[in-house]
């Protein structure tokens, strides 16, 4: 199919995609109509015949093992290895429990302001004697530098390193290095995928870690409150029985997996989603007044951004209202964050950078009003 009919047939399967400029992936991502469907097909199911006949278990176990295989297939893995979860922080949860803890015993978490070290800190919390240590503001994009610092600091009774595959301003971490070092010091290496799996090509096999997680609602675009596990060396295998998960969620979260791999095409989805990444952020960088924080090189999908003179919460409200941007907030840099998917357009994508050049060149006290329409026979403030 030539490219601009691909595109237009993809955007059609995204009815979210007409709502604005959809930029909020790397919060959550547009729902595909057949994943929609098939939710509310088995969610009927439910509601006509019930949940409590003996066939129902095994048809919930069913739709588990189809979602673990769709996972599987995006990462290039065995099924076997994949342990189906209630959402990303969940699997990363259990990766860190699955570690036998002893008092004196340390966790090193990448990324003070990572999700993932969130998750560390709720789970170092609720372990007597476990330290958490944590490296400040890797320095994203110089892999040497955030190897060296990863590697000073470990510690001899670090147990676990836990680290985002892609951090939360956008930079690929180098994991395969960062698993090295720490496998070196005899340490295990968890590493959240949240941002990576579904955005950029991911072969789990390869990147040297002990444990991968992920969650459904981002870049693979499934519903919320369910993820994924994947554990090396048969460590930790295993799924909690399909009772324990909503079923509509899981049927939609492999339907979703399946759409992305089997319908739009995963070599498709990366190397578009790299081209129209790369050439936003060289769009905002060239703009007066944008500080990009983003680096350049190792870039993932995912664009933090500041506007100079601006509030991010304020930007980000401007931007809704004149151009209909759908983005995020990164609170702790006070910058607007903006997920850029294969879904979008180039044209979306301009029209997104004149708005922000448009703030850019204003404060929000100096700031032309937005147009109004007038309306003939209507008295407008």
């Amino acid at each position: 199919m030539p490219d601009a009919e691909k595109v237009a047939a993809v955007r059609q399967a995204l009815p979210a995609l007409s709502a604005g400029i959809y930029l909020a992936t790397g919060e959550v991502g547009p729902l595909p109509a057949e994943t929609a469907v098939a939710m509310d097909e088995y969610a009927g199911r439910e509601l006509r015949t019930g949940r409590g006949h003996p066939d129902d278990v095994e048809a919930g176990r069913e739709r588990v093992d189809e979602a673990r295989a769709g996972v599987a297939a995006l990462l290039a893995t065995d099924v076997d290895a994949i342990t189906l979860t209630h959402g990303g922080s969940d699997a990363l949860r259990r990766a860190i429990e699955t570690v036998e803890w002893q008092p004196g015993d340390r966790l090193l978490a990448v990324g003070s302001h990572e999700p993932a070290t969130a998750v560390a800190r709720t789970a170092v919390a609720n372990r007597t004697g476990v330290v958490l240590d944590e490296v400040d503001s890797p320095q994203v994009g110089d892999e040497d530098a955030t190897v060296a610092a990863v590697a000073a600091a470990l510690a001899p009774s670090s147990r676990l390193v836990v680290l985002p595959h892609v951090a939360a301003t956008g930079g690929r971490l180098p994991v395969q290095r960062i698993a090295a070092t720490a496998h070196d010091r005899g340490a295990l290496v968890a590493v959240d995928g949240a941002q990576a799996v579904g955005a950029i090509g991911v072969v789990v096999d390869e990147t040297g870690a002990d444990f991968y997680a992920t969650g459904g609602e981002k870049w693979l675009l499934g519903p919320e409150g369910i993820g994924a596990l994947w554990t090396g060396s048969g460590r930790g295998r295993g799924d909690a029985g399909p009772i324990d998960f909503h079923k509509p969620s899981v049927v939609g979260f492999a339907r979703s997996c399946g759409w992305l791999s089997m319908y739009v095409g995963l070599p498709w989805i990366h190397e578009r989603g790299a081209a129209l990444a790369g050439w936003t952020a060289d769009r905002l960088a060239a703009i007066d007044g944008i500080e990009l924080l983003t680096p350049r090189s190792g870039a993932a999908t995912l664009l933090a951004f500041r506007i100079s003179g601006w509030p991010a919460e304020a930007a980000l409200a401007e931007l809704g209202s004149r151009v209909f941007a759908i983005a995020g907030l990164l609170p702790p840099a006070d910058a607007i964050r903006i997920g850029v998917g294969f879904f979008s357009t180039e044209d979306e994508l301009e029209r997104f950078a004149r708005a922000v050049e448009l703030l850019a060149r204003h404060t929000p006290a100096t700031l032309p009003p937005k147009p109004h329409l007038a309306i003939l026979g209507q008295d407008l403030p």
